[in-house]
Order: structure tokens, then sequence, then C-alpha cells
């Protein structure tokens, strides 16, 4: 058994902050983090927009970001969380630029700021596209010089281990030996990032699987809408089912048209703001266009804008197209929706903390409050960096005392039982992409629903049945923890009996 002070479940940019702040404040107390993959794979790595951030006060105004994210969380938003987060932002960008990471700027100087869909004025921070990338790269060089971090890659968290509603620490799998391994903690903050290898066709990377939601659910945290998932408008699209290649929100505030194959401009007939519209409106939109054509993909036109300037403001985006053979000065880009982005998850409050004692969560895992029924764009690594600094103030505040619970953990002993057969493993998980894809997609319907619920349960069973029999593994257990969130995902999604923001669900299949 080891012991530590402060447990940390993933290394995005949630949960590396956090360790970095927690380090500085207490060095001598042991900070470990956790991660399955190497320290820097992460849904942070891949953002490439940027972090919506108040600056330029004489054009824009903290009640203008306020507005934009309250209308883009259609009425589902907590007001006051949401000027919390927005008016934090500057001191928490200050930060990040201390630690390190370096941002765009104008010719005179000053930060130059980005518009994107849903936004009223520009106010994104960001660096080329590549934004999360900059911001990773900082970070993980600060944290691997503090003496009292532990980072430990290639472990994958399997259950947090607790009693009476109090959190005491995970249990873990070495990846290298095989072996499970119990970490006991004061404290231990879930930064696991998003769900979207559940759906196979995602701007996510093949570790998010949910993993930090469904260890909550199963240790009795609340879990609350999970049925608000954003689907990015503008993934490449290629016929693979492997995590798609984001074309950023971006390039369509660089100006990009949206067109279907006979090259109608079809935003014009969906939202006043044309291709600025915020991400469920275009990502339904597409759809709505994709079923009546039969085709499988809309096009993004940036032909008419200059090449030169497109190159330098998206460099990795244009490599990407030409290395596909889309040259953008004549050629349009083939895109489709795809999963991109969490709006529920573990309830916590102001403070990070979940209804399980001295267990939080922050990023992308967690239900704040801010997103509401969608989230507004590059408001994501904004929440990460702001909860990641209310749970360091909240655990560092002088009159904070953290109890610690006096029970004795059990360890699990190795047992001689049998693999598990990868591909029976790989064959359900395909399955379950498709099934959560053609049920739980950007437009739902009730029978759908019902039947994926049905199907869910029963796969359930199943893995229960294999864990008592067979020697798990980490496939296994991402597997049956993206069964519990598409459990999770369709029940609320039966639940809810309103359309709002990323969420429609029909009585019956209808596209007229």
């Amino acid at each position: 058994m080891t012991n530590t002070n402060y447990l940390i479940i993933g290394s995005g940019v949630a949960g590396l902050t956090l360790a970095l702040r927690l380090a500085e404040q207490f060095p001598n107390k042991n900070i470990t983090i956790v991660t399955k993959s190497n320290a820097d794979e992460s849904n942070t790595k891949y953002a490439q927009g940027g972090i919506a951030i108040v600056i330029d006060k004489n054009e824009d105004s903290y009640q203008k970001h306020i507005s934009d994210t309250l209308i883009c969380g259609d009425g589902l938003c907590n007001e006051a969380v949401v000027k919390m987060v927005i008016t934090e932002g500057p001191k928490r960008l200050k930060e990040l630029i201390e630690w390190g990471a370096k941002f765009d700027k104008n010719p005179d100087g000053n930060l130059n700021l980005g518009k994107e869909g849903g936004h009223s004025e520009n106010r994104v921070v960001h660096h080329k596209d590549q934004t999360g990338y900059e911001i990773e790269r900082a970070i993980l060089k600060q944290v691997y010089h503090k003496d009292n971090i532990t980072v430990l890659d290639h472990h994958f968290a399997v259950n947090l281990i607790t009693e009476e509603n109090c959190c005491l620490g995970i249990t873990a799998l070495d990846e290298k030996t095989k072996l499970l391994q119990t970490y006991k903690s004061d404290v231990t903050i879930l930064a696991t990032g998003g769900i979207g290898h559940l759906y196979g066709h995602t701007t996510n990377p093949v570790i998010a699987t949910g993993d930090g939601i469904a260890m909550a659910y199963r240790s009795g945290a609340k879990i609350k809408e999970m049925e608000f998932i954003q689907f990015h408008p503008t993934a490449f699209y290629d016929t693979s089912t492997e995590s798609k290649f984001l074309i950023s929100e971006a390039v369509r505030g660089f100006g990009a048209y949206l067109r279907t194959k006979r090259g109608y401009r079809f935003m014009i007939d969906y939202d006043s703001r044309q291709e600025l519209a915020s991400r469920d409106i275009v990502s339904q939109s597409i759809d709505l266009e994709l079923k009546k054509s039969g085709d499988d993909y809309v096009l993004l036109d940036c032909t008419h804008l200059d090449t030169e300037a497109f190159k330098k403001h998206f460099p990795m985006i244009y490599k990407h197209c030409l290395t596909s053979g889309i040259d953008i000065a004549k050629d349009w880009i083939p895109v489709v929706p795809a999963q991109h982005y969490l709006c529920g998850g573990i309830v916590v409050d102001t403070n990070g903390k979940t209804s399980v004692t001295n267990l939080f969560a922050c990023g992308e895992c967690s239900q704040t409050g801010l997103h509401g029924a969608n989230r507004l764009a590059s408001n994501s690594l904004l929440e990460a960096l702001v909860y990641s600094g209310r749970i360091y103030e909240y655990l560092a505040h002088p009159d904070v005392e953290i109890k610690t619970a006096d029970y004795k953990i059990s360890e699990k002993e190795k047992t001689d039982q049998p693999e598990i057969d990868s591909e029976s493993l790989a064959e359900l998980k395909t399955k379950l992409q498709y099934l959560m894809r053609q049920n739980a997609g950007i437009v739902r319907v009730d029978n759908d629903l019902q039947n994926a619920k049905e199907q869910l349960l029963s796969w359930k069973k199943e893995m229960d049945q294999i864990e008592k029999t067979h020697l798990v593994s980490v496939s296994f257990y991402e597997l049956l923890n993206m069964i519990t969130i598409g459990s999770l995902i369709v029940s609320q999604s039966i639940e809810r009996h309103e359309n709002r923001g990323g969420f429609v669900k029909l009585k019956r299949s209808s596209f007229v």
C-alpha cells in the first residue's frame, strides 16, 4: 500500500495545475498523479481553439461573456457559477503565463484574441491552433521540477475505495506489472476528462473512456446531466473509426463557409449567426442536411480566405489537410460532426467537492453548472483552470480541516485466473460504439433509447460474469466504464422530456 496526502487522477490541465499549486503551498506534503497513459496524453493536449477570457475591457466585458455563456447553455446554467468562472479567468491566465505558457500576440504586443461560435466579441486567447499542447508542455515542465510530486504514468485507476461515503483512496492497475495496487490518500481528486471513445467517432484521444465518472458513480457520487453531449460540427471526415482530427471552430471564426456537396451555404437557413452559431445548432443543422441528402459529409470552404494568413493561424490544420490531399486554397474540406465534449458529469459545488467526503472533481468529468445544456466554445479550459484553483484555495485555507477516515483497507491478492480474450472485448467495444452513435447521437428517439438501455444492461451483466472468472485488464475496465457511462447517458436522456441546447429527442424518427 502507498500513502499520499493528495491523490490526483488525470494529467490534463485541471489535474496538473492543481498539483503545481498544492506542491508550492505544501512543500512537506506528497502529491501523487496517477495517469493511465503518458503524462502528456489528455484532452487538454488536443484543445486547438484556446481559452475564453475577457482581456480587452474596451471592446468586451464580463457581462458580455456571461450573457454569451447563458444563451449557449439554454437556460440551464447556474448563473452564479458562470459569473464566478468568468471573473476569475484573468487571474488564472496570469498564472499560466507565469508558469511559462506562451500565447499569440499581435504586432503591438498585446494578446491576439480570436472569435468562435456563440461569442459576441473576440476573447479567445490561443497559441496558433495548438493551445492545449502548449499549456500541457508548460505545466508539465513545472511539475517535473517539483520534488514532492510523483507522476505514476501507465497506471489505471480501477475503483475508488470508500467507507461510509468517505473516499480513502483508489485501487490501480500497474500496466507494466499487471498488479493491482492500493493508494491511500487524505484527499482524492478526479480530473479524468471526457467520454469520447464511447462514440468511436470523436475528437478525443482513445484514453477518453469516462473512467472517473464511472468510478464515482459506483461509489455513490451524484452524477447529473449526462444527456448533454456536445458534438463538434467540423471534424475532418474519413472512413476510419479512430479519433477524428478537429477542424477548429476558429476556422469558421476566421471566415470559412459551410456548404453542401452542391455548394449551397446552408447555415443561412438555420440561424442568423450562420457559420458562427453555437455548436449545438451547427451540428444539428449539419445532421439534418446529411439526413436530407444522404451524403456522408458537408464541406468547409476556405478558398476565399488569405492562404498565407490561414497557414500562420492554423499551421497544424493546414498541414493535416495537405497530407490528406486537400489544398485549402482551392479545395473544400470534408467535415462531419463528432463527439467532442460532455457537459454533465460528477456534481460538484463551487469548491469542487463531490457528494462523497474527501473526493473532489474538476475539468470535463465534473458538472459545475457552467455549461448548462451546451458549452460555449473555449469555456472548457477556462473552467478547468478556475476549478483547479478553487479546489486548491479550499484545501489551502487555514480554517479547513480534512478529516481522514481511519478505516482498514484490504488489499486484493493476485489470482491465477485466465486472461480475457482481447478479441472478444474489441468486438464488444465496436458494437457499443455503434449503438451509441445510432441510438444516443446528435438527435435521439425515445424507442431507440429504450432499446439501447436494454442492450447496455445485458452487456453489463455479461461483463460482471467475466470479472468473476477472469484476470481483468485495462481493456476490460475501460469497456466496463464505457458501458456504465453509456447507461447513464441513455437513462438520463430518457428522463429528460424537453429539448434544450445540445439535447434533441424526438418521439419518433422524423426529419420532414
